[in-house]
């Protein structure tokens, strides 16, 4: 794979770069409309599709940071992306062309006055991998392999301006309307932020490996702050191969079982217990040993759950709260999903629309044991995500719904269920996590 020897950083060569992405995605559909009157519409949609993914990806994979870091979480909403865009996308993930040795030397300097050859015993200068804050290299100290993530220089500087050009998208995208959408944008922002701290990914990841330890078949690495900076990062080296390799190849439905289990354990004990959860659930943050255990990597995007949301979140996975009239609108009121100055016509919609997707949601959380290899509980999901996405009432109305939490709450959920079913997961307990409490 071919290096980077420099990132844009500027506002003005960052903007350029989407400006002349926008100019080939034009052409693309120029090139669509004489498509579409030869062949089927389908297939010429598929190919617009494919070239739109390709042009934007290599885009956002040059600019790296930010940019690139809302195609990784773009990748992750399979009910609402395109396959292409989901596939093309999903590189960002651990396949991206990394830095050049002189720029990883460079960036290293900066941190600790040395370069890495006077930290360790080796380094190797070539990236293991990379994705799309930072990139990983293995390096060795005192007989212990260790693996150093350096981040992309710039990438904290860029988050800003970064979100303001990719906004407008993201708006029409998700049917984000201008009223009350910026508590949504600071939230992502803010978290963007925090990601490009490795001080406070150092403690964060201390922190979850030290009180998620005893949960079996499960591993963390050990980290060091010695050899940490705000801009590196560096831990042992795990062995071990992607979840998505993994599942792309295994047949041993023990093994899915098992890692299912202790993944779901994870999150329900983050979720309930610590009240703060790891809110970047996709593949690339996550390794199976030879022995086939889950190891957890990368604690840069941590979302505290306040009890004030926590409490009438939770609420609703209750059929109960959700079959009671009073109470379910009271709830979704405390999550600001409803709101005072809604009409008649509002609260009926948006009530009807909740339930339907709140009864979906929280299947899982019906049963003792949910079966995540069975294929209905997720088309049941895409297939209400994309009537509602054509809906004109979700798009004549303010759809910009419910607390600033919600958005990684959410993304969370989405995610942990995406991993389960590509786990083919079966017969998990769903209150397993609770044995495990101290």
């Amino acid at each position: 794979m071919k290096t980077a020897k420099n990132i844009p950083l500027s506002k003005l060569s960052r903007a350029s770069k989407l400006f002349s992405t926008g100019a080939k995605v034009g052409v693309n559909y120029l090139k669509y409309y004489g498509d579409k009157i030869v062949n089927s519409e389908e297939d010429a949609k598929e190919r617009l599709d494919e070239s739109n993914a390709t042009d934007i990806y290599d885009s956002l994979k040059t600019l790296k940071g930010s940019a690139l870091k809302m195609a990784q979480m773009m990748s992750m909403e399979k009910n609402i992306m395109p396959k292409a865009f989901v596939e093309k996308f999903s590189l960002s993930q651990f396949s991206v062309p990394p830095l050049s040795a002189p720029l990883v030397l460079k960036t290293f300097k900066k941190s600790f006055g040395k370069f890495p050859d006077q930290l360790f015993d080796s380094f190797n200068t070539a990236a293991i991998n990379a994705a799309s804050i930072g990139q990983v290299h293995r390096a060795e100290k005192d007989g212990k392999v260790l693996a150093v993530k350096i981040q992309y220089p710039g990438v904290a500087d860029s988050v800003k301006s970064d979100l303001a050009m990719v906004k407008p998208i993201a708006m029409k995208m998700f049917n984000i309307k201008g009223e009350h959408s910026e508590q949504f944008f600071k939230e992502i922002e803010n978290k963007l932020l925090e990601e490009t701290d490795y001080v406070l990914e150092l403690a964060q990841s201390q922190e979850v490996s030290e009180k998620c330890q005893h949960i079996p078949h499960i591993k963390f690495p050990k980290y060091y702050p010695e050899y940490s900076s705000k801009q590196i990062l560096t831990m042992d080296w795990m062995e071990g191969i992607h979840l998505s390799e993994f599942t792309a190849y295994n047949k041993d439905q023990a093994a899915s079982d098992k890692l299912g289990q202790a993944l779901w354990d994870f999150y329900m004990y983050q979720m309930h217990v610590l009240r703060k959860v790891h809110a970047d659930p996709h593949p690339g943050n996550f390794l199976v040993s030879e022995e086939k255990e889950l190891i957890a990597l990368d604690f840069g995007c941590m979302k505290e759950i306040p009890l004030e949301f926590y409490d009438p979140y939770y609420r609703l996975f209750n059929e109960e709260v959700i079959n009671n009239a009073d109470a379910f609108e009271e709830n979704l009121l405390a999550l600001e999903v409803l709101r005072e100055d809604d009409t008649e016509e509002d609260l009926v919609f948006f009530k009807n629309m909740f339930k339907e997707v709140l009864d979906i949601f929280t299947t899982p959380f019906k049963y003792e044991t949910f079966d995540f290899s069975n294929a209905t509980f997720f088309d049941e999901m895409s297939a209400l995500g994309e009537r509602y996405m054509k809906n004109t009432n979700v798009r004549k109305l303010n759809g910009n719904r419910g607390s600033r939490h919600i958005v990684y709450m959410n993304r969370t959920f989405f995610g942990l269920f995406s991993l389960m079913f590509d786990l083919k997961a079966d017969a998990i307990k769903i209150d397993n996590y609770k044995k495990y409490l101290k």
